[in-house]
């Protein structure tokens, strides 16, 4: 495959592992504990695409994916709403490990659910933009992974929109930054959590429907999506949002360039090697603060 090719299907990749990497951030940030159901609402964000994609095709509607991205958002966002009122409101002024638990509990729930209402067997979502491969400069690029840049990255520059340039995201940073200072501030800290699981939630479910075309969708890979979360935040910086942004582009460039030049057992080899090299180097990551101030 030429160089191009893979240059374009790195930052595809790359782009949805950012989204991913993104919402489990924003929880890490807000609730001070990880949400071990994140890998999960990714995979439900693409069972949530192949189901709405089956259900209208037994209807005689079929609709391009693209399409269907808004809904899947939608269900997403309110799976998450489910993880913060199960694993979060009840234990958020109980100790991080009770979220932990609590958060793995709900992975298996969706896990097992999963398997039983769309059964153990891979399924293909449906593509965001299906056709013919655009020729540029005589190279031949797919459009799926034109269209996963394009929503990837304007989902990502909506959100940076959002943190960055509106008083809800001054009012998160500030959540996130020092909860109980907020809270004296008059801030609804809880409220702004729920939010933040919330948007979590829609990210790693539009990621799902995204990678569902590509790695097709079956219940039990949600723990190989909260892994390359987990690696992406510690190769960034533990709570770094610009951080887990670069890890996540670079598992994904390990995952094409360095499988072509090698191969996959490879990559994914030097791949922990590189985590292990930066964390000995660097225990705070890239893009890191202070070790320890995350639970």
């Amino acid at each position: 495959m030429p160089t191009v090719q893979l240059l374009v299907n790195a930052l595809a990749l790359g782009a949805a592992y950012a989204l991913v990497a993104l919402g489990f951030v924003l929880v890490l940030n807000a609730a001070g504990a990880v949400n071990f159901a994140h890998g999960d609402m990714v995979m439900l964000g693409g069972v949530a695409a192949v189901a709405a994609s089956t259900l209208l095709a037994a209807g005689g509607l079929r609709l391009p994916g693209i399409v269907l991205l808004p809904l899947v958002v939608i269900v997403s966002g309110l799976v998450g709403l489910v993880v913060a009122a199960v694993g979060f409101w009840p234990l958020r002024d109980r100790p991080p490990a009770a979220m932990f638990v609590a958060t793995i509990a709900l992975a298996a729930v969706f896990e097992q659910s999963a398997t039983a209402f769309f059964g153990p067997e891979p399924r293909a979502a449906p593509a965001v933009w299906d056709g013919a491969p655009i020729i540029i400069g005589g190279i031949a690029l797919g459009r799926q992974p034109l269209a996963l840049i394009l929503v990837a990255g304007l989902a990502l520059a909506g959100v940076y929109a959002l943190l960055e340039r509106t008083q809800i995201g001054r009012r998160f940073r500030a959540v996130a930054q020092d909860r109980e200072m907020a809270r004296a501030l008059g801030l609804r800290a809880t409220r702004l959590i729920v939010g933040a699981f919330a948007l979590a939630g829609g990210l790693a479910g539009l990621a799902g429907a995204l990678l569902g075309h590509h790695f097709f969708v079956n219940a039990g890979q949600g723990p190989a999506y909260m892994l390359k979360a987990y690696i992406a935040t510690a190769i960034g910086g533990w709570g770094s949002v610009p951080g887990a942004l670069v890890g996540a582009l670079l598992i994904a460039l390990f995952e094409t360039l360095v499988s072509a030049a090698l191969s996959a057992v490879w990559a994914q080899a030097l791949l922990y090697l590189s985590l292990l090299a930066i964390l000995l180097l660097r225990p705070q990551g890239l893009f890191g603060e202070a070790v320890g101030r995350r639970a």
